[in-house]
């Protein structure tokens, strides 16, 4: 791609810069050569808060082995499925490796699955992919989900069995188009999974990213977004839940690349357990280019015992004053007192307020899933694991 000229006065025209090169300390340059990324040592600032010993050899590039993992899709008869071979469009027109586990994810599958909704289209239900890894065995993967011009569609990627992954998701929303991506990360307790997600979100369109991560003994998603045209709108939104030893590792980039557009980022996560650890790292540019723009980004941390620890970084990197509104919060506490002591004056015992609070406190993302059967499961899973907690 060619770097487009930013003109000196307002930017009415609402011209997009479409460089490749990112100039933030949070994203090297990207690269589909293995070889650019070079196996991390801890010092990196974008592999700092990882435990590498524990990556189980997902940085090593290895194919992926037989029956590693079983794929189930499931379409509605709109959709078309196919496959798309290395360089073969739009395999890689949006998605360009961040670091080493993304481009072996790419490199090493030969076919990447590619969903397609036609333009003007809209699913009443949605596609879902389910990733299942059996005998903790290397996989790879990538998906390319391509949404026409002012379609409607969501995609489930749901991941779960014991394995070492990694997995690439590029999403091209069109023009005016509306599409959701729910991803779940609900592995056996011993697996490995390193992903990179990214969207281009088009002139008009909304794009809502929802991650939902659970199991796994070590997770680290790199979640991302550029835009297309004027007018989008994209939310990043995020729900985990830590037990004992657990690293669950989240990085957001919102990359305003054009004027008028709008980003929200809010991820909630809940700790608890002897050495159970998260980590949040989020990142808004906001490009020259990119004026009249409105972006805010927030991460809340609820810690439920001792020994957890949550690591919060928001980022914000401004080139231009011309904005309507940016901004980023960050907190990480226990329970709130006064909410108990309100709950347990009108007679609510101590337990069942904690397990309030802490409903309350995941309520709302789990509101903004508009998926009856994946609301349930996830409200379950969060109840074992406040038994576990004995909350």
């Amino acid at each position: 791609m060619t770097e487009q000229a930013v003109p000196d006065a307002p930017n009415v025209a609402g011209a997009v810069e479409a460089s490749d090169r990112v100039v933030s300390h949070l994203h090297p340059v990207g690269s589909f050569d293995v070889d650019d990324h070079p196996m991390p040592n801890g010092r990196e600032e974008v592999w700092r808060f990882t435990p590498l010993r524990r990556l189980a050899g997902a940085l090593d590039q290895q194919e992926t082995a037989d029956k590693a993992a079983d794929y189930q899709v499931n379409a509605p008869d709109e959709v078309t499925l196919a496959t798309l071979a290395p360089g073969q469009a739009p395999r890689g027109t949006v998605l360009l490796p961040a670091d080493r586990a993304a481009a072996i994810a790419s490199r090493e599958t030969a076919e990447a699955l590619h969903v397609k909704v036609p333009a003007n289209t809209e699913l009443t239900e949605p596609v879902s992919v389910t990733v299942t890894a059996a005998e903790h065995k290397r996989s790879n993967a990538h998906y390319v989900l391509e949404v026409g011009a002012f379609a409607k569609a969501t995609l489930i990627l749901d991941h779960q069995g014991s394995g070492v992954h990694t997995g690439n998701l590029e999403v091209v929303v069109g023009d005016g188009a509306q599409v959701t991506v729910i991803s779940v990360q609900d592995w056996d307790r011993e697996s490995v999974h390193l992903g990179q997600h990214e969207a281009l979100v088009g002139r008009d369109a909304s794009y809502r990213h929802i991650v939902v991560t659970l199991g796994g003994d070590l997770v680290r998603l790199n979640s991302n977004v550029r835009y297309g045209g004027t007018g989008a709108e994209a939310d990043l939104l995020g729900l985990y839940f830590a037990d004992a030893g657990q690293h669950l590792e989240h990085r957001q980039f919102v990359d305003h690349n054009a004027p008028h557009t709008k980003s929200n980022v809010d991820y909630k996560g809940a700790l608890q357990g002897q050495d159970a650890r998260t980590v949040w790292v989020g990142d808004v540019l906001i490009r020259k280019v990119a004026e009249q723009i409105e972006t805010y980004e927030i991460n809340r941390n609820l810690v439920l015992t001792d020994g957890a620890q949550a690591d919060s970084v928001p980022n914000l990197e401004i080139e231009t004053g011309e904005i309507v509104s940016a901004g980023h919060a960050s907190a990480t506490g226990r329970f709130d007192d006064e909410q108990l002591f309100y709950l347990q004056s009108r007679g609510i015992p101590e337990d069942e307020a904690r397990r309030l609070v802490v409903r309350g406190f995941f309520a709302d993302l789990l509101s903004r899933i508009h998926i009856d059967a994946m609301r349930e499961r996830l409200s379950k899973a969060i109840e074992k694991r406040l038994d576990k907690a004995g909350v």
